[in-house]
């Protein structure tokens, strides 16, 4: 794994025109690792672009140095492509030449190293934590820009140094971030005291379509389009709800459903060390043991609750029939 780390450097280095590309519907782990890189492509004058195929990026981001450069638009020329926390190419949203060298950079266990050269560490709490192993590898100057960057994936996706994955290894890189320079209180007011009023007018009525179903173990939501077009609100001021249901004390699994593209996007959240990675799985999609997501071929969103439903019944029925034997 280390002797990819150098690998991808040299691919880097021998490269004319860099394609940076992060994951449809992006979260902070995605951006921040895209400008990580992109800050130290631009202190060494490396060609290149930060992609993301929507325009509509998470606004508590902005903050973070390089983060305006960011485009939805694909460069004509480039010779490389560096994905940043994708599980696979799907998750990019775009068809890259088939003979395009590809940097796999990421902490999903589900994925498929799709790329020429993959860095994979699913026991990592963020694909951050991975980039900035990249980085202290081959010896490369971390700049309290993207230190800064790198500390917001960390932070984000470890939900606020929360889950399970986060160990001493996560703190000692925090550690070393905030040497780098990086002041904590003040990146926690940027990422969680700056949303938007439509945000609180949106949150309501997805909380209004909370259900409990098995004893209460799991927890439905969802959002409809045109919730979006009264609040003003995005899909991606919606994600909070569903850690917010997962709070509930009797709630073990946390599922949110939103429509995307003619289908349904469907979120999984759990805690109690309790697997949804393999209902993702079951319906195409992935990610980690206790956040997951997958797409129902549908855009209706109850019948796609239905379907993660039946599956979670027949699942639990297998469960009850083994434990009886």
């Amino acid at each position: 794994m280390n002797d990819n780390n150098k690998k991808a450097l040299d691919l880097i280095q021998d490269s004319h025109y860099i394609l940076i590309v992060t994951h449809i519907n992006p979260d902070a782990d995605t951006i921040s690792c895209a400008l990580a890189l992109s800050n130290y492509f631009y202190k060494n004058k490396i060609k290149h672009k930060v992609f993301n195929k929507m325009t509509n990026l998470p606004r508590n981001l902005d903050f973070l140095d390089k983060f305006d450069k960011i485009t939805d638009q694909i460069p004509k020329f480039y010779d490389l492509v560096v994905c940043v926390d994708c599980a696979n190419l799907d998750r990019v949203g775009v068809n890259f030449d088939e003979n395009i060298k590809i940097i796999n950079i990421d902490h999903h266990m589900s994925n498929n190293n799709f790329g020429t050269i993959n860095i994979i560490k699913a026991d990592r709490s963020s694909a951050a934590e991975v980039v900035y192993e990249f980085f202290e590898y081959n010896k490369l100057n971390i700049s309290k820009e993207i230190a800064q960057c790198l500390y917001v994936g960390i932070y984000d996706d470890s939900l606020r140094f929360s889950t399970p994955r986060c160990d001493e290894s996560t703190f000692d890189v925090a550690n070393k971030l905030v040497k780098l320079g990086v002041n904590p209180s003040e990146i926690a007011d940027n990422l969680t005291r700056r949303d938007s009023l439509a945000k609180y007018r949106l949150l309501p009525k997805i909380l209004e379509s909370l259900e409990l179903h098995f004893e209460g173990k799991v927890a439905t939501i969802f959002v409809k389009p045109q919730w979006l077009k009264e609040t003003g609100a995005s899909y991606l001021e919606c994600e909070e709800a569903v850690n917010m249901v997962l709070n509930i004390k009797i709630v073990d699994i946390a599922i949110f459903f939103r429509n995307s593209q003619e289908k349904t996007r469907v979120s999984l959240r759990s805690k109690n060390n309790v697997d949804v990675s393999n209902i993702a799985k079951y319906f195409n999609g992935g990610g980690h043991k206790m956040a997951a997501g997958c797409t129902c071929d549908t855009d209706d969103i109850f019948e796609a609750k239905n379907m993660i439903l039946k599956f979670l019944e027949n699942k639990i029925k297998e469960e009850e029939k083994y434990e009886k034997k």
